[in-house]
């Protein structure tokens, strides 16, 4: 049942335009006005934050939630959030992925591009997961 479904959700994601199926670009995070670009770095992909509603009031926010006190004075915009990205074309893994709203991170990260378009990003630690659906702005 579960390789079934993951055939079916792979040819349903093969069935977008290519296009569709390159992540780089601009995706909204659903959070806070919350943007963040997909990039190639090398052979992977990797993703910083671009906006927020946050950054659009002060453009000067630092990261200040981090778990590491040494870190909390990095600029926000323009922060790596996600690192190491490969695979596809529907499902693709790397990691560290990391949340400013929370301040942590997961040293593992799963992107899926469901069959509407949108993107899965599933960061865990131990076996512990959050999931959160981006939708593409271009």
């Amino acid at each position: 049942m579960i390789r079934t479904l993951s055939i079916v959700t792979g040819l349903a994601a093969l069935a977008l335009p290519a296009a569709a199926r390159d992540l780089t670009g601009t995706w909204a995070t659903g959070s806070a006005g919350g943007r963040v670009q997909i990039y190639r770095c090398g052979d992977a992909l990797c993703g910083r934050i671009i906006d927020a509603a946050r950054l659009r009031t002060n453009p000067g926010l630092t990261d200040e939630r981090n778990s590491d006190p040494k870190l909390r004075t990095r600029p926000l915009k323009g922060l790596v959030v996600l690192q190491g990205f490969t695979g596809g074309p529907a499902e693709w893994q790397g990691g560290p992925v990391y949340d400013p709203e929370t301040g942590s991170g997961a040293r593992k990260g799963y992107l899926k591009l469901l069959p509407d378009g949108r993107l899965e990003l599933k960061g865990c630690v131990a076996f512990f997961c959050r999931t959160k659906v981006w939708t593409r702005v271009r």
